[in-house]
C-alpha cells in the first residue's frame, strides 16, 4: 500500500486515477483547486485543496505521499485549454520546486502525444501540415498546437530536473466510451504504430502500474492499444 496524491483528480483523467488507485487498496489524496469540486460523498478518498501552480502550496500537499501524479487539463473545454495552455509548464516548474523540499517522492505526468517522435529526431508537432490538420485528425481547432507545444515544454522542463520524474504520453487520443482492459502496449519515446488510441480507464491502469512498479525513472513512456 502507498501514499498517492493525485492533481487534477476531477477532471477525466485525473478521475479514473483516483479510481484505480482506490480499488488496488492505496491510500488515495485527491487535490483540486476548487472547493467546490468535492465530491459530497468521497468514499475511502481524501479530498484536499492545493495549488498545483503555487510551489509553496504543493510542498505542504505532497508531505508524507509516496508518488504525486500531475493529470491536470490546461483549461476546461478547448477554448479553455488554448487560452491556459501556459498552465502546463507552470505547473511543471512548481512541482519540481516543491519537490526539492521531497526529494524521495516520485512524480508521474499525463502529458501529451505531440512529442512522441514519428521517426527519430522529427517529433509529431514539427511534422508538416500538423497544426492544420488537427481539425481532422483530432476535431480541435489549429490555435489547439499551443497547448501540444505546451506539453512539450513541460516534457523538456521534467528532463532538464534531477527529479524522480515519470512522464506518460498516450500514443494517441482517448477512446470514448472508456474502457477498462488492462492489455495495452507500451513504448518509448516513438508513437506506437497502427492505432494508439487508449481509454482513460487504461490510461489510468498504466498510471499506477508505473507508481507500483517504476519501470521509467527519469524517463518518458507511451501506451496504445
Amino acid at each position: 500500500m502507498m501514499d498517492i496524491g493525485i492533481f487534477g483528480a476531477s477532471g477525466t483523467i485525473g478521475r479514473r486515477i483516483v479510481t484505480e488507485a482506490a480499488e488496488r487498496g492505496h491510500r488515495v489524496t485527491a487535490f483540486t483547486r476548487d472547493a467546490s469540486r468535492v465530491p459530497a460523498d468521497p468514499g475511502d478518498v481524501t479530498w484536499a485543496v492545493a495549488d498545483v501552480l503555487d510551489a509553496g502550496s504543493a510542498a505542504a500537499a505532497i508531505g508524507g505521499l509516496d508518488v504525486v501524479v500531475n493529470a491536470i487539463n490546461a483549461g476546461d473545454g478547448i477554448a479553455g485549454a488554448i487560452a491556459n495552455a501556459d498552465v502546463l509548464p507552470a505547473a511543471a516548474r512548481a512541482l519540481l520546486t516543491a519537490l526539492e523540499q521531497h526529494p524521495a517522492t516520485r512524480l508521474i505526468v499525463v502529458g501529451g502525444a505531440g512529442s512522441l517522435e514519428v521517426r527519430p529526431g522529427l517529433q509529431v508537432v514539427d511534422s508538416e501540415g500538423f497544426a492544420e490538420g488537427l481539425p481532422e485528425s483530432l476535431g480541435v481547432p489549429a490555435e489547439y498546437v499551443k497547448v501540444v507545444l505546451a506539453h512539450r515544454e513541460a516534457l523538456h522542463l521534467y528532463r532538464l530536473s534531477n527529479r524522480n520524474w515519470t512522464y506518460l504520453s498516450p500514443s494517441s487520443g482517448l477512446v470514448p466510451p472508456g474502457e477498462r482492459t488492462g492489455r495495452f502496449r507500451i513504448g518509448g519515446d516513438r508513437l506506437l504504430d497502427a492505432a494508439g488510441d487508449i481509454s482513460a480507464e487504461d490510461l489510468a491502469v498504466a498510471i499506477i502500474d508505473e507508481a507500483e512498479l517504476p519501470r521509467h525513472l527519469q524517463r518518458r513512456f507511451t501506451v496504445g492499444y
